[in-house]
């Protein structure tokens, strides 16, 4: 049977059209940020996609290429052209990279004006040995778990902050990585997995010394976000965000001091528990303040963070009956957020106030007579500062030129902290906590974990500090309260980088950190759930 006639022709092209390809692809390679914007047609409709996702409109693809940098040397080695009218062509070319690899492009070109751009694009990368933004050592596995268990078929990124036999902890950092001898024993936090059966892939990154929660890393690169392409990932536990969002493992084990597991949660639409203050062993680990580092679990999915916290938390942690069914909202940190955050997060409280498991919601104002609840934060950054001088400030002072910018910064604050300053601080603290746990006696405090939802990679660096105080004035309850808190994406609100998860933030009592990941679960059926929540398995199978 002869095939049917198409519109597209493998006719030979105009010449002026390979003229621009060519022209692309010098600028590509010498890097020139202002020929490639000109070589995509402009306006909201132009489409670049990759590995990483799709980026929808001009504006949106030249913000990441100004992020990107420059590419590795390559050559063309085979270019399909196909006509598909007198002003419009498909192009696809095969490229062989100089040091090893190749990649594909598939690129629509339009003439425009009388100019031929792009209008649409797909790039299939050489397959990478190992992304080193993400990644520091990867195995196949790097350690196997048990051969059997609750948790037998889960894979595991490890933050590099925890001790793996044989392995260096590398903390964000190359000078630290290069002072580090291999470890002699594994943490307990990364040995209880490996007995659930679980394995070890790899040790993922951090950022440096977990003293930031933006996710970028000045020595290794941004690991990129699995669910916004463009978008910081969030830190500092951003490596094993990175590689569950990216479906690369199932599980990253991580730890949250001041928001390190909840806001990359968030801002790449993942499961993420910080657990009760002490509740999990903290051997073995790289410490940034020890009044707050807490250990906890990110997964794709509710199903898997039950499976896995079940195992870890057995004998630990309240049942789900323990659990009140009364909801407290605190006003401040509504009033705080971005609006198209606010209005997702109350019409989602709407939806769940009709819930079974949900017998009122109410608002609370968190302010007393020492101010607003900006002052809590506040409290919160001096003993965490105090802390970290005391645990890093002298290596701090000692590789200062190795610190990349922001951490520097922070240490550089930390170290002028006076011990007055700190008792002052810990007393405050001290009744904050009080008054934090007496809210979560009878109820779960819910509210949205970041103002908004991820910045952009190419942010300026004000912007993302500025977020960063924003976001601190909401995940340092948790911090104060030594709470559980667990980040549900349950948002979806738009951005600037297209459509956008935000996190709901679930706080309840110490020990009841099973208990809320239950309770989330049950909360996911009254909201629209994430592609993996609405495809979970059951509790205790594998996702």
């Amino acid at each position: 049977m002869s095939a049917e006639p198409t519109a597209a022709t493998a006719a030979a092209p105009p010449a002026d059209l390979l003229v621009a390809f060519e022209a692309y692809e010098a600028a590509l390679l010498a890097d020139d940020v202002a020929a490639l914007d000109a070589a995509f047609a402009p306006g909201p409709g132009t489409l670049r996609g990759d590995g990483a996702g799709l980026l929808v409109g001009h504006e949106q693809i030249a913000a990441f290429r100004a992020a990107r940098g420059g590419i590795p040397p390559r050559d063309i080695v085979r270019l399909e052209t196909r006509m598909l009218g007198d002003d419009a062509a498909l192009l696809v070319s095969v490229s062989a990279f100089r040091d090893g690899g190749r990649g594909l492009q598939t690129q629509l070109w339009q003439r425009l004006d009388g100019r031929w751009r792009i209008t649409a694009a797909h790039v299939t990368a050489r397959a990478p040995a190992l992304d080193r933004s993400v990644w520091r050592v990867v195995g196949d596995p790097l350690v196997p778990g048990a051969p059997d268990g609750p948790l037998a078929g889960l894979s595991v990124a490890v933050k590099d902050l925890f001790a793996i036999a044989g392995q260096r902890v590398g903390a964000g950092n190359p000078a630290w990585l290069a002072s580090r001898r291999p470890e002699t024993t594994t943490a307990p936090a990364v040995a209880d997995l490996l007995r659930g059966g679980a394995s070890v892939a790899g040790i993922a990154r951090t950022d440096e010394l977990a003293y930031s929660i933006a996710g970028a890393n000045a020595h290794y690169g941004t690991p990129p976000n699995g669910a916004l392409p463009g978008a910081l990932p969030g830190g500092s536990s951003s490596g094993p965000a990175s590689a569950v969002a990216t479906g690369q493992v199932d599980v990253g084990l991580a730890t949250d001091t001041a928001g390190s597991i909840r806001v990359p949660a968030s801002y790449q639409g993942l499961w993420g528990l910080r657990t009760t203050h002490g509740l999990v062993a903290r051997d073995g680990l790289v410490p940034l303040a020890q009044s707050f580092d807490t250990v906890g679990w990110l997964t794709r999915d509710g199903a898997t963070l039950e499976r896995v916290a079940a195992w870890a938390l057995a004998g630990q942690a309240a049942e789900t009956g323990h659990l009140p069914t009364r909801v407290r909202v605190p006003v401040q940190l509504v009033d705080a957020l971005e609006q198209p955050t606010r209005t997702a997060f109350r019409e989602w409280l709407d939806a769940v106030a009709a819930h079974p498991q949900v017998s009122s919601v109410e608002l609370v104002d968190l302010r007393d007579d020492s101010g607003e609840v900006a002052a809590l934060a506040e409290t919160f950054r001096v003993v965490q500062a105090a802390e970290a001088w005391r645990n890093h400030g002298a290596w701090a002072a000692e590789h200062r030129g190795a610190l990349g910018p922001g951490i520097v910064d922070r240490f550089e604050a930390a170290a002028l902290v006076t011990p007055d300053q700190e008792a002052v601080a810990r007393e405050s603290l001290a009744e904050a906590r009080l008054r934090l746990r007496a809210l979560v006696t009878d109820a779960v405090v819910v509210v949205p974990t970041v103002p908004g939802p991820a910045p952009s990679r190419t942010a300026p660096q004000a912007d993302v500090e500025a977020t960063r105080a924003a976001t601190l004035r909401m995940t340092t309850l948790a911090g104060v309260g030594g709470l559980p808190a667990l980040s549900a994406p349950f948002l979806t609100v738009d951005s600037p980088l297209g459509s956008a998860p935000v996190g709901v933030c679930l706080l309840g009592a110490p020990g009841t950190d099973l208990a809320l990941v239950r309770r989330a679960r049950a909360l996911a059926t009254t909201a629209e759930a994430t592609p993996a929540e609405a495809t979970a398995a059951e509790p205790g199978s594998s996702s």
